[in-house]
């Protein structure tokens, strides 16, 4: 399906109702919206079908972000985390989602906690999965150089950095990011918006932006990601308001944390979902 919303053309699907009978009137059903990596790189392809599970509690929204996957194509010069966030709340209000529960892994965390941050007490949660409140490129360098080498962190190094690098060079660093990896045929690429983006990573800061949220957020990581690391996600959450952050540390899981160690993934999600809905309609 698609919306036209802040001057652009997003495409999104949905899992489960947003009402259900319960003692014979209709209950409503808090909303989760799903936010992609990237940047360029990905849709919200990955999340299926593991996220339709969330469907047992909430309505499950899966947006395609602008630029991204089935989403209108822009500038690239145009696009900026800020502008997607903005289109989160845009979103939510032309469809009607009241007090959405957030959830953005790596990339679209990025945009989560902005959009938190931009338009305080809009969302009636955040989930920031596999994210970083800055994205340090030194530092993601060395842990990869202490995981797997030098030539390992070279090529990160230029990956992130804005050097050359090829496929044949990528691939066995790609793979240290989890035992599960998405299937990249299902995606709709946007090179042109990676070629661009993925060097400006490194300038991303939004710790000081963060004690501006004001609704309850879950931090999780996998303890095994090599990219956005449980040090990353410590001083994500130190960043946050105190009395609304709970961070996860979830162990023997990469950067795809449901798929590496779903058994105790899911729990802690879906009792963070439950909870905020309660949280939120009291």
């Amino acid at each position: 399906m698609y919306l036209d919303v802040n001057g652009t053309r997003l495409w999104f699907d949905v899992d489960g109702p947003a009402q259900v009978p319960q003692d014979h009137q209709m209950r409503e059903r808090p909303t989760v919206v799903l936010l992609h990596g990237g940047p360029g790189s990905f849709d919200h392809t990955y999340f299926k079908p593991d996220f339709e599970r969330l469907a047992e509690v909430a309505q499950v929204v899966y947006l395609d972000l602008r630029d991204h996957g089935r989403s209108a194509r822009g500038n690239p010069a145009d696009w900026s985390y800020e502008v997607c966030a903005d289109d989160v709340r845009a979103f939510c209000d032309a469809l009607g989602i009241a007090r959405p529960i957030v959830l953005g892994h790596s990339l679209g965390g990025f945009i989560a906690m902005l959009y938190g941050a931009r338009h305080p007490g809009h969302a009636s949660a955040l989930v920031l999965d596999s994210t970083a409140g800055r994205f340090d490129i030194p530092r993601m360098v060395e842990n990869f150089r202490r995981i797997a080498g030098d030539a390992t962190a070279d090529v990160i190094a230029r990956v992130y950095g804005g050097g050359e690098f090829t496929a044949e060079e990528w691939a066995p660093c790609w793979k240290l990011f989890g035992s599960w990896l998405p299937d990249r045929a299902l995606v709709i690429p946007n090179i042109e918006l990676n070629t661009r983006y993925l060097p400006l990573m490194g300038r991303f800061n939004a710790l000081d932006q963060l004690p501006r949220i004001e609704c309850p957020t879950l931090v999780l990581v996998g303890s095994e990601d090599p990219g956005t690391t449980v040090e990353c996600a410590r001083e994500l959450a130190a960043a946050l308001p105190a009395g609304l952050v709970r961070l996860e540390v979830i162990e023997g899981a990469g950067h795809f944390a449901w798929r590496d160690a779903p058994e105790r993934y899911w729990p802690v999600l879906t009792s963070f979902v439950a909870g905020a809905t309660v949280a939120a309609a009291s």
